[in-house]
């Protein structure tokens, strides 16, 4: 599958990067919240578990949030991170 960033709504978008193993997700995500404007907020999609410590790590050390962490019936993990 290939990776999929897109404009959901005004000031909302979602990458979904389900499929992708380290450090892909990461590197990913960094260049989504990169294209961001402070206050947005991205939807964030994968499926690789040790994706979520590095992610996490990234956030903190940018002062980006993580509103929300949820992970679906399946082993899909939900994000949303709000840009700093």
């Amino acid at each position: 599958m290939a990776m999929k960033f897109e404009k959901v709504s005004e000031g909302k978008y979602q990458l979904d990067v389900q499929g992708y193993v380290c450090p892909h997700p990461q590197l990913y995500t960094k260049k989504a919240l990169e294209k961001l404007q402070s206050g947005e907020t991205l939807e964030l999609l994968f499926d690789n578990p040790s994706s979520g410590e590095s992610i996490s790590a990234m956030c903190d050390s940018q002062g980006d949030d993580i509103l929300e962490q949820a992970q679906d019936a399946g082993k899909t993990m939900r994000w949303t991170i709000r840009k700093h």
